[in-house]
């Protein structure tokens, strides 16, 4: 009985290592014929079929703006290099992939206001998906002169303004001279003298913020009729032919001691206000002035005031328009004063002073 237990041990023993051989045999030959398949996808070229935006991963957009973080949507994007839009790179640190989506912000400045290709290069190729980029929609920061009759040439400042398809001063046409994403020249027509910029691109169309032209004129080369310079603790000369804005002739303007003023006074009667909704002036600051305080009294009363700080850019004009709102809505005006309000003595050049 021992030693049949014994021999049917050693069977025991001996079908068990037959099994652990034949696993091993096995194994070893599915190691040598064995092609991992998992791979391949990732080793193939990139594909594109979609973009969304991070508000909602599975809604399809049809365009987006520079600036937006966006999704792509694919195949084999995982070992993803390089996004381009238009050829303007994407910062490394800006984009991540995984095999089916590259998350992405798109470049601020892209070369065309609407049509910027999306690019994705991977280890394995690249892919192209047309798709419209657009531009924001036009910012307008400045324009000068800030007034004029027929035929003025203004140029107008801001960001976006490529591919513009039309400036309108109020809802006339204007003739564009030159344009480019950061600047508009544009022809004034006989038929109007004053209103607001629109500017049209394919994003959008933009108004001033500041309205062009001046309804009623206190200067413009020379004081109107019936204002004269009656300023203090300030020396003014109204027919200074340096840093003129337009024309001929600017107003130069130094402050002699702190909270001095220039000011201008109508005699009888008063300018009514009636019609009129904003003062409005440009600045030049000079070489000392940038920072400094100015406050806008109108006839002589400190009850209601506005102040303004000068451009710290120096050497450039400055258009100012002062809401009527702002500064007590008085009906009639019989003197302007632009007072220098931060106790300095410094020189600055005014033009084109009137009423809108």
């Amino acid at each position: 009985m021992y030693t049949n237990t014994i021999l049917k041990s050693l069977k025991q023993n001996a079908l068990c290592c037959l099994a652990f051989c034949s696993m091993l045999i096995l194994f070893s030959c599915k190691k040598d014929n064995y092609v991992d398949y998992s791979t391949k996808p990732s080793a193939l070229p990139p594909s594109i079929n979609a973009v969304t935006d991070l508000n909602n991963r599975a809604l399809a957009v049809s365009s987006v703006v520079y600036g937006d973080w966006i999704i792509i949507k694919g195949q084999n994007l995982a070992t993803t290099l390089k996004v381009e839009f238009s050829n303007v790179a994407a910062a490394d640190s800006l984009f991540s992939a995984d095999d089916t989506t590259v998350t992405v912000k798109i470049p601020s400045n892209l070369p065309d206001p609407v049509n910027n290709p999306i690019k994705v290069t991977t280890k394995y190729g690249t892919a192209v998906y047309n798709f419209k980029i657009l531009q924001p929609a036009p910012v307008i920061t400045s324009f000068t002169p800030g007034a004029g009759g027929a035929g003025t040439e203004v140029t107008l400042t801001g960001d976006y303004f490529l591919g513009v398809t039309s400036v309108k001063l109020n809802t006339t046409d204007l003739a564009i001279v030159s344009s480019s994403k950061t600047q508009i020249k544009v022809t004034i027509p006989s038929t109007i003298t004053g209103g607001y910029f629109f500017v049209t691109t394919p994003s959008g169309t933009t108004k001033a913020a500041i309205s062009y032209g001046l309804g009623y004129v206190i200067y413009a080369d020379a004081l109107t009729t019936g204002w004269s310079n009656t300023s203090y603790s300030t020396t003014a000369t109204v027919t200074n032919t340096l840093n003129v804005l337009r024309g001929t002739n600017s107003i130069k303007t130094n402050y002699t001691a702190g909270f001095g003023g220039f000011r201008l006074t109508k005699a009888a009667p008063a300018i009514s206000t009636a019609g009129y909704s904003a003062i409005k002036f440009s600045v030049y600051g000079s070489t000392n002035s940038g920072g400094f305080k100015i406050r806008v009294i109108l006839n002589g009363s400190s009850t209601v005031t506005y102040t303004l700080t000068l451009p710290t850019t120096l050497g450039v004009w400055t258009q100012v328009e002062v809401p009527l709102s702002s500064i007590g809505n008085p009906a009639t005006i019989s003197s302007i004063e632009l007072k220098e309000f931060s106790g300095k003595i410094f020189e600055v050049f005014f033009d084109d002073i009137g009423l809108f």
